[in-house]
């Protein structure tokens, strides 16, 4: 888990492809190196997309919970470009 920072909450549930990740990327961009972004979506596709971003962003991301509700992702900044 990461350790405790600034924490800003993303909820796009009920956005189709490419809306969860560009929303992402937007809200990434605004974050300061340490803090963190949770986003929880409900577009099946994001498992692949938003990993895809951060691995093209060199942040750092982790799936805390993928169910029929949803999938939640935690993001640090780490102000490293990928």
């Amino acid at each position: 888990m990461f350790p405790s920072m600034t924490m800003i909450r993303l909820d796009l549930t009920g956005l189709k492809c490419p809306l969860p990740t560009l929303k992402t990327r937007k809200a990434l961009q605004s974050l300061k190196a340490g803090e963190r972004l949770e986003v929880c979506c409900t577009d099946p596709l994001a498992v692949i997309d938003i990993p895809n971003l951060i691995r093209e962003t060199g942040d750092r991301v982790e799936i805390v919970d993928r169910s029929d509700r949803g999938i939640l992702f935690l993001i640090e900044k780490t102000g490293q470009a990928g």
